[in-house]
């Protein structure tokens, strides 16, 4: 019976195969591969790693097929005479029969044993043919212009455009540094008129604020009369402009991409830990851009998230500790200052002391603050609640990136149950010692000036100065989430990786050495963490949701370690249109 099922199994065809598994089978420049059925021409042969060339289409956007740069050739096995088998070669595939003109590949799905060829004679002059078009009114201006280095327009014609032209009249000229909005600049003379832009806002932004005018070769990307390009969404258009006529006024002639380093790395405005890019150079972030994560955030993000890095290079930057002296702050080094904190902290019993933390550290930071209070004895433990509105698309209503994992470290479903109760202890006296580690409390946590001049000692470790750094006795400088490696769980519950992409400036240190160091110093019982590595080994250790992980293991999209039920908006709507493509 068993020899039955084996040749039954051996006379399938390759296309029966396929199908089993919802699959159909593609010939892509002579090699055959498996893709999903329906699947676009463009994105099969993405996936069997063929690029074609395109400017029009965006994988996240509905297809317009108006550039006509991603031409292929295709065939298809031709019908049978009735009653006879259609031919096929050794390996069980119907021979293929090549169409006399090409098709567009980002409109065009695949079928059952279809045929692709990417590059030929006739595709080499169609391209040839495209490029010389949309290049026939652009201004000469690569040198100058701030997409150089990014540029598909210049790619594409180095690789598939004539090198020479054929045009001697005068070129149709247009508008130039237009600003369109408070964060974008036009160059309507170096639009190619791809419509990406204007599906972005349509689709996925929601705000239908742009749109052509006019016809033919004097046809223009314009704003509707009565708007601008405001929406908090807005870069995202210069994001995927392939040629150079939006441009950010933040990034404009910064620096030219070349010189730039990519790392990749969250966001830390919201819960949604949007995945990012930050670009640097010489110590200096130029610029953040999305990271493409479609368990997260697709490949979009909000304006307000990605230009508040300037806050880094504020003139408010500690650099060094500073020690409180009568009512002035001094620097000091940084034995000193753990030496003071040690003093301080010793000298008053436990329950007399409270922690508040921030829900902006790592999972390894929270996990170092929870051995802090273990160590000194107190239950005096809590986040800040940090809440806005939500923006149904990708900013969440919970401001802090890592309340999932201080939920999980600290075995609290409400990390931030215990906030009201230390306020109250402080204000009636029976807290006279505060560890704050990255809040400032004055603006975010309720309390006031006069609240904190109570208190016998006020330890701040902080980035910025701030009201709290004021009162403050003794402040710590700490480093920034670009400064930094460690972990963190967002609102979906998953696990996702921060990593370093500058250093912190001057004397300031990362934030789990100076837990590492507090503990050591005010305990005198040191932590065996060499490294943030053997951190969350620790970490990973003592809690279930982390068993087995390491930071290596959560790569760069992260790994989902708890179910929460948490949908990001913006991930369902681009589901549901796509389901409505299909």
């Amino acid at each position: 019976m068993s020899d039955i099922l084996s040749a039954s199994a051996e006379l399938k065809l390759p296309r029966d195969l396929a199908a089993e598994i919802g699959m159909v089978n593609v010939q892509i420049d002579g090699v055959w591969h498996r893709v999903p059925n329906n699947a676009r021409i463009i994105e099969a042969c993405r996936q069997a790693g063929t690029i074609v060339p395109h400017y029009c289409y965006h994988p996240k956007l509905s297809s317009p097929g108006s550039c006509r740069m991603c031409y292929v050739e295709i065939g298809l096995a031709p019908r049978p005479v009735p009653g006879r088998e259609p031919q096929r070669d050794a390996d069980g595939y119907e021979l293929i029969s090549w169409m006399p003109r090409p098709v567009i590949a980002c409109a065009n799905t695949v079928s059952e044993n279809m045929g692709i060829r990417t590059t030929s004679e006739l595709i080499e002059k169609c391209r040839a043919d495209v490029l010389e078009f949309l290049l026939i009114n652009h201004p000469l201006d690569c040198p100058i212009c701030d997409q150089a280095g990014e540029c598909r327009l210049q790619e594409h014609s180095v690789g598939h455009g004539r090198g020479f032209s054929r045009f001697v009249e005068m070129k149709v000229k247009k508008a130039k540094n237009v600003e369109i909005g408070p964060r974008i600049r036009l160059d309507d003379e170096r639009c190619i008129l791809c419509g990406r832009c204007i599906r972005f806002m349509n689709e996925v932004a929601g705000d239908p604020v742009l749109g052509f005018t006019r016809r033919g070769t004097h046809t223009t990307l314009t704003v509707h009369p009565d708007r601008l390009l405001d929406s908090n969404y807005s870069l995202n258009t210069a994001d995927i402009c392939p040629v150079g006529a939006l441009t950010s006024n933040d990034f404009r002639f910064q620096m030219r991409v070349w010189f730039l380093k990519e790392t990749p790395t969250l966001d830390v405005n919201c819960g949604t830990g949007t995945n990012i890019t930050v670009w640097t150079r010489a110590n200096k972030i130029y610029r953040i851009t999305p990271r493409e994560n479609n368990e997260v955030n697709s490949c979009w993000m909000p304006d307000s998230h990605r230009l508040n890095f300037h806050a880094l290079d504020s003139v408010a930057r500690f650099t060094e500790p500073l020690a409180k002296d009568g009512t002035q702050h001094a620097p000091i080094g940084w034995p000193e200052a753990l030496e003071i904190a040690a003093a301080k902290l010793n000298a008053h019993q436990p329950e007399q002391i409270a922690i508040i933390a921030s829900g902006r550290m790592t999972n390894e930071e929270l996990f170092l603050t929870r051995t802090l209070a273990a160590r000194i004895g107190t239950a005096h433990l809590s986040l800040v609640p940090r809440v806005g509105a939500p923006d149904a698309l990708l900013v969440a209503a919970d401001r802090n990136p890592n309340t999932t994992g201080a939920k999980l470290i600290f075995q609290n479903e409400d990390p931030c149950a215990q906030l009201d109760a230390i306020r109250n202890g402080v204000r009636d006296g029976s807290i006279k010692c505060l560890i704050v580690l990255g809040e400032d409390l004055v603006t975010d946590a309720g309390f006031h000036f006069e609240d904190l001049s109570k208190l016998d000692f006020i330890l701040q470790s902080h980035i910025l100065a701030n009201p709290t750094a004021l009162a403050a006795h003794l402040v710590l400088p700490a480093a920034a989430f670009t400064e930094k490696r460690g972990s963190m769980v967002n609102l979906s519950g998953r696990l996702q990786r921060l990593n370093r992409a500058i250093s912190p400036p001057l004397h300031a240190h990362d934030d789990w050495e100076i837990l590492r160091d507090l503990i050591l110093a005010i305990t005198g019982k040191p932590v065996e963490a060499p490294n943030i590595d053997e951190v969350f080994m620790s970490l990973a250790q003592a809690l279930p949701a982390f068993h087995g992980l390491t930071l290596t293991k959560i790569g760069l999209l992260g790994i989902p370690i708890v179910d929460t039920g948490h949908q990001v908006p913006l991930l369902v709507k681009e589901k549901a249109r796509k389901a409505g493509d299909c």
